[in-house]
């Protein structure tokens, strides 16, 4: 298994339990296949540039081992999720 690293960003004009249950959904879907090493949910912060007429997100920060195959349905999802501003999903590779 590789090691991933995973940063997405929640709108913040969804409920608290739609957004806990966003991320048991991220979580799930990694479980299946893989193991979080670290998850860190790093709270509502200011975007660097207005997205999709949002100024601010809740930003989650996790880190994983995983196949390929886990970081495509993770992809897939995320691309889905009208919760999801933005993500990113890079290999962690530690030189």
């Amino acid at each position: 298994m590789r090691k991933y690293e995973v940063m997405y960003i929640i709108r913040t004009d969804v409920e608290q339990e739609v957004v806990q249950a966003t991320i048991e959904k991220f979580q799930a879907i990694i479980n299946n296949g893989g193991e979080i090493t670290k998850s860190d949910v790093m709270g509502k912060r200011r975007l660097a540039y207005e997205i999709d007429k949002f100024r601010d997100g809740i930003y989650v920060l996790v880190n994983f081992n995983g196949t390929p195959e886990v970081v495509a349905e993770l992809e897939r999802v995320m691309k889905i999720s009208d919760e999801i501003i933005r993500y990113l999903i890079v290999n962690d590779v530690v030189a």
